[in-house]
């Protein structure tokens, strides 16, 4: 695209979507902060055009990728139609990461709600799959929902992307995990699942489940709410936790798995 293609009364460009994130995870509640938090599986399905062989060829010998997405679940919309609707670009957002009250610019963090709409992450590479002529990608540790458009994929390399000496502001570790128990009732409804055939749950998602969980998906001015229970939505099932339940032996600083039904 030219610079005489932009104008200045509406700077915009267009991108193609080259595939789809496919994910147990539906829904923003309980989706990392960050990638490769949780080993998540997962996969992006590639459409035509996009999807032939030959545009992957050589990318696994790559541990990990690259991948630009759009947020869709934002449902924010476009500079031109914020315009028209009195909408205006907001310069300051509320990271969790610093508990939900300091305002930092967008620019100076990575929210989700910006003007391009795009994110941006490093997933780990598990296989090419070819179904029918088209090209799978399975991935592990993507922060995306199930449906979110796939804009880019390149790949990482170690030597230039990962910096050992970078600063990373507020951020400079990992948050901490929250340990998590299952009451008796959850724990009985995910062994049954677990035996039931079909129900899409065994022993390897009872780990991604409280690895989720742990990570504390709740807002961060609910840090310390001990009554309410939250529902994440994991495949067909909503996951009820809640923090500190004397009813179900959890401690203060643990969050408590109560409930596994189907959505």
């Amino acid at each position: 695209m030219s610079q005489d293609d932009f104008h200045p009364d509406t700077p915009q460009i267009t991108l193609p979507i080259i595939g789809y994130h496919r994910s147990a995870l539906s829904q923003k509640f309980g989706i990392p902060r960050q990638p490769n938090l949780v080993a998540l599986p997962s996969v992006i399905e590639m459409v035509t055009p996009y999807d032939m062989p030959e545009a992957f060829l050589g990318i696994e010998d790559f541990s990990h990728l690259w991948i630009s997405w759009h947020t869709h679940h934002n449902h924010l919309n476009s500079p031109q139609d914020n315009a028209e609707s009195g909408h205006r670009f907001k310069p300051k957002v509320r990271p969790p990461r610093l508990g939900g009250n300091t305002k930092l610019g967008v620019f100076a963090t990575r929210s989700t709600y910006r003007p391009s709409q795009l994110g941006l992450s490093v997933v780990k590479l598990v296989k090419v799959e070819v179904v029918s002529g088209a090209v799978r990608l399975h991935i592990t540790g993507a922060d995306m929902v199930d449906g979110t458009p796939i804009i880019d994929i390149k790949p990482y390399i170690a030597y230039s992307d990962a910096l050992t000496d970078a600063v990373s502001g507020f951020a400079p570790d990992k948050p901490k995990l929250k340990p998590v128990v299952l009451s008796p009732q959850a724990e009985s409804q995910l062994d049954d699942l677990c035996q039931q055939a079909g129900s899409g749950i065994d022993s390897e998602d009872k780990l991604i489940i409280t690895g989720l969980i742990a990570q504390d998906p709740r807002p961060a001015y609910r840090q310390q709410d001990t009554k309410r229970i939250y529902f994440m939505r994991y495949k067909h099932y909503d996951i009820g936790f809640q923090m500190q339940s004397s009813t179900h032996n959890c401690s203060d600083s643990t969050l408590c798995i109560v409930s596994i039904t189907p959505a």
